[in-house]
């Protein structure tokens, strides 16, 4: 298939047709094997271009498969032989009970059994915006749904292609990926340069066409025509056919796929899977990341370090009750905490097939469970005694979760867990010494609210604990808001991951500014801010609240200057990333995890989602599934994606080179001689070096640390810069130089006799010519810098690559001379050859010295636009 569709080429097609044309008219005028050289040689070389091609979009067929088949690796959690497992939901069977929470994606069709206000999203499937109440009355689920609120147990009835989900999918074809904006951009470059070729080919034509006829006529043999005269026609619409093959850049395309195929598979081996080919790209350019704090820039395994509770701050150590809690509480305040711990909580405690105790849940749920263990308490029996009336799950705008037991001895108890403001705000009493609630005083108040802001500023996570009894049965459903009484302040501690506060300095060298978003009270955002390196002397630290109220004109004020954003909702970040973008004009990547970071990473240029943390409905609005949860990947997608860029300028450089030269040797040697010294096959030869060859030996260079050491690709740069402009220019004036001496006044210069003298001059020209490129290739692989070597043997496909054209040009030269038109050369013609291609890289020095004013990055502010200078003293 992808041989058949590579000949679909129409270059390819014409050429095809002349070189049946040429076996034609060849074994009629010179007879067999003779005539069916020509004709032979130009087959053999299409089939060549069409193998490779053919072969380098398989494999990357097999890339796309392979990347296709790690998108699907989606786990659930779900209930099976008695055991709360994760499983695939590729693995999901009927009878199987899934456990959905907010996020989640539902992937099989099912029937509620249990669970507290679960709201479903069903646009995807019927259309209808307002989701859905799911309850007994109305307890049908069906796949490809999102969980958007609540949480619940599904039993599964319909899985995969029989689901309502599966039927419609089936209605559908996929289409494939979009074109890149660097490829539409390069599909420009290649439009005009095709032009161009299209151009000297037909003028190629006419002056080779009209000097054969002028001689004719001077001759007067226009009347007599020969199969002679007609294979020598044939010759010149071949040459001028193969001119266009060479100057159309089919391999920019295949140069960009393969770039990104490249880095698309080597960020798979790194921890990230980019899920649309223009975000490997795009990343490359970004100047802000807006990033999460929990499970990004931390390791996301939260424990309780620290606990206030009766008025005692205490630091949690060891297993025991007495080491944890290093004091005296009585029975029935640690027992109403636990009941706070064990009855308020989303999570699970579950054991695995060796009777381990593992806990299923949010890391910060998860925390407090363990520390509810480890004080001693039995989470089943706890269960087993209290009957859960209503549940009001943790979202981004609660920001608490409230739950309503009935006691056994009668009567309603909620509890209440949360952000410590919030909580604390909601209680008017506090747990004594002895268990019995007491007035919440002020000056209490003020003490507590200190004690929070203390863990705080150490970058602990804190959470208020709190109960209230209700009498009161005719408010049994209603989880109350006010009157709760105060147990414990806990503080989590979420490590800061290793690693991150390097990467934070090398996005800063490379002039991405890192801003943090989290949902953490302020002093926690700003301690973790500076362990990082995020949080500056000259930055701001805000809250959302804040940040929602002001106005436009103060927004544009503080963002340039906005490092921290805490307390923020949803909307926040959504909000901060559109200012960014519209009113700065930065290219923004955003990391999300949960369902209500959706609107913020696709609104962003490139969303970056978490593999681990991630929900469904997050991972499928995000660009780039980062599958670690570590901010170090991130870094490593922005290297990927700025090495992509790069690679393809060289590729292009290269391209340009040989296209510029091919072209205007060709056009003059017709002009003066009428003949042009690069027949079809050599110049297919050429193409197929610089085309496929060379796209996949530069388009797969590895990134280097240089890369994250200048500033930022702007928007509406030109793809083609002045630097890239000179070193084509320079290159292509030497090889010229040396190509037009040698084909005017080669037989003079090279002592050049006999019968074969032209063929022998061809063949140098042509090998010249060959060995100009493959040191220009070494030259191509740095664009300012001197040190072209310096990591090139890193690369194994670009020193293979390189071995190989040389291995081919010998074998060409020396064996397939009636193929190639060329004749064997002596080893001083051989030592010539190179030596011409070898000059090419002190010329390059040379050239690279030669100063080029840069067009300098402008970052827009809201008072216009304001230069900043290019390189790492920017960042």
């Amino acid at each position: 298939m992808f041989v058949w569709d590579a000949l679909q080429d129409l270059t390819l097609i014409i050429l095809i047709v002349c070189a049946v044309l040429s076996i034609g008219v060849g074994l009629a005028t010179e007879g067999w094997p003779e005539g069916m050289y020509d004709g032979l040689g130009i087959i053999v070389s299409i089939l060549l271009v069409v193998m490779v091609t053919a072969i380098s979009d398989y494999k990357q067929s097999l890339q796309f498969r392979d990347l296709d088949r790690e998108k699907k690796k989606i786990f659930i959690q779900v209930t099976r032989d008695g055991q709360r497992q994760k499983v695939s939901i590729y693995d999901l069977v009927v009878g199987d009970i899934v456990h959905l929470s907010i996020g989640d994606q539902v992937a099989a069709d099912g029937i509620f059994i249990s669970g507290y206000s679960l709201l479903i999203d069903e646009s995807s499937l019927s259309g209808e915006s307002e989701p859905m109440y799911i309850c007994e009355e109305n307890p049908f689920l069906l796949a490809g749904t999102k969980v958007q609120d609540g949480s619940g147990k599904m039993l599964v009835t319909t899985v995969g292609m029989r689901t309502e989900w599966g039927k419609l999918m089936e209605t559908l074809n996929e289409g494939g990926e979009d074109e890149t904006p660097l490829q539409v951009k390069l599909n420009g470059v290649a439009t005009i340069i095709g032009k161009i070729g299209l151009f000297f080919s037909v003028l190629t034509f006419l002056v080779l066409a009209g000097r054969f006829l002028g001689v004719k006529a001077i001759h007067n043999e226009f009347t007599v025509w020969s199969s002679a005269d007609a294979l020598t026609l044939i010759d010149y619409f071949a040459v001028a056919v193969t001119i266009i093959v060479v100057a159309v850049p089919e391999g920019l395309p295949l140069a960009v796929t393969l770039s990104l195929a490249f880095a698309m598979k080597k960020l798979m081996n790194d921890r990230a899977l980019v899920r649309h080919l223009s975000a490997c790209e795009t990343m490359g350019s970004a100047s802000c990341i807006c990033t999460d704090k929990t499970g990004t820039l931390t390791t996301n395994h939260m424990v309780v370090d620290k606990i206030w509770i009766c008025n005692t701050i205490s630091k949690v150590e060891g297993n025991n009750r007495e080491a944890i809690l290093q004091l005296e509480i009585s029975e029935r305040v640690l027992d109403i905490t636990l009941q706070a711990i064990f009855q308020n909580t989303g999570s699970e405690v579950v054991k695995d097939k060796d009777g381990k105790n593992s806990i299923l849940g949010t890391p910060t749920e998860s925390a407090i469970l363990e520390f509810g263990l480890r004080l001693g308490g039995d989470f089943e029996a706890q269960r087993r005694e209290f009957k859960i009336v209503k549940v009001e799950p943790f979202n981004s705008v609660r920001k608490k979760m409230s739950v309503l037991i009935a006691l056994p001895a009668g009567g309603m108890r909620a509890f209440c867990k949360g952000a410590s403001e919030i909580v604390l705000s909601m209680c008017d009493k506090v747990v004594s010494d002895n268990g019995e609630p007491v007035p919440l005083s002020e000056e209490q108040f003020r003490n507590i609210t200190d004690v929070i802001n203390g863990f705080a500023s150490e970058a602990l996570r804190t959470l208020c604990l709190a109960f209230k009894d209700l009498n009161d049965s005719s408010n049994e459903n209603n989880i109350p808001d006010s009157g709760y009484t105060l147990i414990a302040v806990v503080g989590i501690k979420d490590p800061v991951r290793p690693g991150v506060k390097e990467a934070v300095q090398t996005c800063l060298e490379a002039g991405i500014t890192v801003r943090m978003v989290t949902g953490d009270n302020i002093n926690t955002a700003r301690a973790i801010a500076k362990e990082c390196g995020i949080l500056t002397s000259d930055g701001e630290a805000v809250e959302g609240p804040e940040f929602r109220n002001m106005s436009p004109a103060d927004m544009k004020r503080i963002i340039p200057k906005l490092q921290v954003m805490a307390r923020s909702l949803p909307l926040d970040k959504h909000t901060l990333v559109t200012q960014l973008r519209k009113t700065f004009g930065e290219v923004v990547a955003v990391t999300g995890d949960g369902t209500n970071d959706a609107p913020a990473l696709h609104e962003a240029d490139i969303g970056l989602s978490m593999g681990i943390a991630g929900t469904e409905v997050a991972k499928g609005n995000a660009d780039v599934i980062i599958l670690d949860d570590n901010f170090s990947t991130i870094v490593n997608v922005a290297k990927w994606g700025r090495a992509v860029y790069i690679n393809i300028q060289k590729f292009v450089q290269f391209q340009l080179t040989v296209n510029v030269v091919a072209l205007v040797i060709n056009f003059v040697s017709a002009c003066a001689s009428g003949s042009a010294p690069l027949t079809a096959v050599q110049l297919l030869w050429v193409n197929m070096i610089m085309d496929t060859l060379g796209a996949l030996a530069l388009a797969t260079e590895p990134p280097h640390e240089g890369l994250m050491k200048r500033p930022p690709v702007a928007k509406g740069e030109s793809f083609i810069t002045k630097v890239m402009w000179r070193n084509i220019i320079g290159q292509s004036i030497y090889q010229l130089i040396i190509l037009v001496a040698l084909n005017f006044d080669g037989k003079q210069i090279l002592g050049l006799s006999g019968s074969d003298a032209t063929a022998v001059l061809n063949t140098v020209i042509f090998n010249s010519f060959v060995f100009c490129q493959v040191f220009n290739e070494i030259n191509s692989r740095e664009m300012e810098k001197i040190n072209v070597f310096k990591g090139m043997f890193d690369s194994w496909m670009f020193v293979g690559i390189l071995v190989l054209t040389v291995a081919f040009q010998i074998i060409i030269i020396e064996f397939l001379g009636a193929f190639a038109s060329t004749v064997p050369l002596s080893w001083h013609q051989w030592l010539l050859c190179i030596l011409i291609g070898a000059v090419s890289m002190p010329i390059a020095v040379v050239i690279k010295c030669i100063p080029v004013k840069k067009s300098e990055p402008k970052i827009q502010h809201h008072d216009g636009y304001e230069e900043i200078p290019s390189g790492p003293e920017s960042a």
